[in-house]
């Protein structure tokens, strides 16, 4: 999501090299023999997570949400008797500790299957040592092609509980062409993220595979405050749509302060924006004619008990990160329920998911990617209220061809 590919798998390549060669003592599926697995009636999988460091608000709330689907299976009696214990390790927000707090989980805690972390690059990272030792992996929110496929191959221990990006951009650029007739477009990418630059990417070619065209380029920093120089430039072009793939903290401001500009241009994202704090920092007015593409919308009724549960527990509203967080926890409760303590088992019925009812709606595994096959939302606000302005229907996605960059 943040990395280039060269940087992550540099980092995973020695570190999980050292810690490999130093911590394991054999590598087998399903947690060795008999002996290494988890006595007792636990069941133990592990939370590998961005605690700390750039990325934790958005590990935090997968993290969340995970917690979540696992305390609802426990407080409803855990799977044949067997309660679900979470280790949780921190990834912090880097590449190379992610390999350490994965492989503490495999070889230390003994865990059977591991969730997380929440950005594609420490995904990746952990990846290798996850096969290596036949544990299966489920990276709630890593959108990038390159997690579950490499070089045309699909990783056999890796899934995601989201889609891909090219199919937010698709959705996104067909969306200006056809229900908003531009012609025009801008893109507003955040240079530091692989994850904003992937999106900005594959959106020109849709768009302009469509017929439009994309008339500028311009770029800020994650934490950047001050976007009006930027702003006034893109103001000149006079577009008909500013596509801005970034997430919630800086879209808010930069929202804020394209209009105080008198950019009235509608303004389109992705994933990353949904999170209920974008209308506090932008303003309910400053949001009119806004349009991001997301995983659920709010006022589905499907998504409801998901919702109330995750606010009775945590006294806010679940932002995207929760949700999938709380579906990748479900994946995993079903497929321990299918496979009990087997770690090759757990991976087997991961692949297998069909129709599975989880937080942001149904959920299908495509076997030959690992992608899920789910429906995408497009939302629209209008006076700081969100309404859904279409739902794209579920279907098999189309893996991209491998980049240098991603979610």
């Amino acid at each position: 999501m943040f990395f280039s590919k060269k940087k992550f798998r540099l980092a995973a390549m020695i570190a999980g090299g050292i810690l490999a060669c130093s911590m394991f003592t054999g590598c087998g599926g399903s947690q060795g023999g008999e002996g290494d697995k988890p006595a007792g009636d636990e069941i133990i999988i592990g939370a590998n997570f961005e605690l700390t460091g750039n990325h934790a608000q958005y590990g935090a709330n997968a993290n969340n949400g995970l917690k979540l689907a696992i305390k609802e299976v426990n407080d409803a009696g855990g799977i044949n008797g067997k309660k679900i214990k979470i280790v949780e390790a921190d990834a912090k927000s880097e590449a190379a500790e992610s390999v350490n707090a994965a492989t503490k989980l495999i070889s230390d805690d003994k865990v059977v299957a591991l969730v997380g972390p929440a950005v594609t690059a420490n995904v990746i990272a952990e990846s290798q040592i996850a096969t290596d030792n036949k544990i299966p992996v489920i990276g709630p929110a890593a959108t990038n092609p390159d997690v579950t496929v490499e070089n045309g191959k699909v990783k056999p221990y890796v899934f995601r509980a989201c889609f891909i990006d090219p199919q937010q951009s698709e959705v996104m650029a067909q969306f200006a062409r056809k229900d908003l007739n531009a012609n025009k477009a801008v893109l507003y990418i955040d240079s530091s993220s692989d994850y904003s630059k992937s999106l900005g990417k594959i959106f020109k070619e849709k768009f302009e595979a469509d017929g439009g065209t994309v008339v500028m380029e311009e770029a800020f920093l994650a934490k950047d405050q001050d976007f009006k120089a930027a702003l006034t430039k893109i103001q000149t072009a006079n577009a008909d749509v500013i596509f801005v793939p970034a997430y919630y903290e800086e879209v808010g401001k930069i929202v804020k302060q394209a209009r105080e500009l008198g950019i009235t241009a509608a303004i389109l994202g992705t994933d990353g924006w949904d999170d209920s704090k974008v209308v506090d920092i932008a303003g309910k007015d400053a949001l009119n004619n806004t349009f991001f593409c997301t995983h659920y919308f709010e006022g589905d009724a499907e998504v409801q008990p998901f919702i109330k549960a995750y606010k009775d527990e945590y006294k806010n509203e679940p932002n995207v990160f929760a949700a999938l967080g709380y579906d990748a926890g479900k994946m995993l409760i079903y497929a321990i329920d299918k496979g009990g303590n087997d770690s090759e088992k757990i991976r087997d019925n991961i692949e297998q998911i069909t129709d599975l009812v989880v937080g942001t709606g149904k959920i299908t595994m495509d076997p030959a990617t690992h992608n899920p096959i789910k429906g995408i939302v497009v939302i629209e606000t209008k006076d700081g209220v969100r309404s859904l302005r279409t739902k794209i229907a579920p279907v098999v996605p189309e893996q991209a061809a491998q980049s240098e960059s991603g979610n």
